[in-house]
């Protein structure tokens, strides 16, 4: 009875990285803004925790070689306004099969985009990159301007210049229901919220939330194991000896990805990860006990990074929240105009966060995004998604 009921302009659910940014924007913009999450800040539930994670330019479609630029002048204003360092330089690495279509995608899109990189040849490959063995077959370049994310870093300071320009930052409250309307009314177990709009960017729990408002997408949830690798010699992958952040493209011990960042925030020890992993349920993910990524990772540690111990040191959890085409939802509910939805950033959203966070900004002050957001909309999805009223 004596709950707490407050008014917005706009409620953001999720605190994750998308969602702290999208506060971040709103509240640079003068709105009266609420950024709510289900668990206390910080924690380690979600997909935006951990320590670092790859920034780069050499992606195949040229409207993420956009986002991404844009996206690097706005991590340098969160740096300047936080007064924090959030990205540190190393260049990314690119191997894959040379005739392969994404390889050659990828190499076409840095020559067209003007990405600074330098291609390296097989018999100058081992000078430039020791320690490690390069696949026959395998083209390989290296992309100078890529680098590492400090990922709790960011969003402490996304939260913290939020918090700055008067937005609130309410945790520990699971939302109950959503009342769509002309107002948004949002009830947890603390409390009633309405605002004039609202932002669910609730990673994997996107879904969860969209059954209030009869929507479903399409999203899958996946548990990463975050595997940390002990160097033989120590400093031999590291960050201070320059090694870089790296992407294997067709690994032949699997169909997905493989990608690493030099030791650095364990020290002695490198991220190599597996860019996917088993179905999970987002509240009971650590039950979810598949090591078979693991064993490819062993396999591949071996063929291809002698310089390290072919078993994990430590691995962590994370989670995906992927869309059948690996690219975001960023749009409005199609029956709600103002409810907007951050979701399915599959893996590789982190580093569009300052962009993805702009844009839901735009979409939920109903502005035109400076983006073009056709490739992230709801409607792509070849069957409608169904109400689930």
């Amino acid at each position: 009875a004596n709950m707490a009921s407050e008014e917005y302009d706009c409620i953001v659910i999720g605190a994750g990285i998308q969602g702290s940014f999208t506060a971040y924007h709103l509240a640079k913009n003068k709105k009266k803004t609420l950024l709510l999450d289900q668990f206390f800040l910080p924690h380690s539930r979600g997909s935006s925790h951990g320590q670092t994670r790859i920034i780069r330019k050499a992606y195949e479609e040229d409207f993420y070689v956009h986002m991404v630029e844009g996206s690097y002048e706005l991590w340098a204003r969160l740096e300047r306004e936080a007064g924090v360092k959030l990205i540190t330089r190393t260049g990314l690495l690119l191997m894959g099969p040379e005739n392969a279509k994404d390889f050659q995608l990828v190499k076409s899109s840095v020559q067209n985009n003007g990405i600074p990189a330098v291609f390296l040849q097989r018999h100058e490959f081992s000078q430039h990159i020791p320690n490690v063995n390069l696949t026959p077959g395998d083209g390989a370049l290296v992309e100078t301007t890529a680098g590492v994310l400090f990922a709790d870093r960011a969003v402490r300071a996304a939260q913290m210049v939020f918090q700055g320009y008067g937005g609130e930052i309410k945790d520990g409250q699971k939302v109950l229901q959503i009342e769509p309307g002309s107002v948004v009314t949002v009830k947890t177990g603390s409390g009633i919220y309405r605002a004039k709009s609202l932002v669910i960017a609730a990673g994997a729990w996107c879904n969860e939330l969209l059954t209030h408002v009869g929507l479903q997408l399409p999203l899958q949830v996946l548990k990463i194991n975050v595997c940390y690798w002990k160097e033989k010699v120590p400093g031999s992958y590291s960050v201070k000896n320059r090694f870089p952040c790296f992407i294997q493209l067709h690994p032949k011990e699997a169909e997905n990805d493989i990608y690493g960042l030099p030791s650095n925030e364990y020290p002695g020890l490198m991220k190599l990860c597996y860019h996917s992993g088993s179905e999970t349920n987002p509240d009971e993910r650590d039950k979810q006990t598949d090591k078979s990524d693991v064993e490819v990772l062993s396999r591949y540690v071996v063929r291809c990074f002698p310089g390290l111990v072919p078993v994990p040191s430590v691995v962590e959890s994370c989670m995906y929240t992927v869309t059948p085409d690996q690219n975001f939802v960023l749009d409005h509910h199609p029956t709600y105009r103002n409810i907007v939805i951050g979701a399915g950033f599959s893996g590789h959203g982190f580093k569009f966060s300052p962009v993805v966070g702009k844009v839901l900004s735009e979409l939920s002050m109903g502005q035109v995004p400076s983006y073009d957001l056709s490739p992230f909309r709801i409607d792509r999805f070849s069957t409608q998604p169904k109400s689930a009223l």
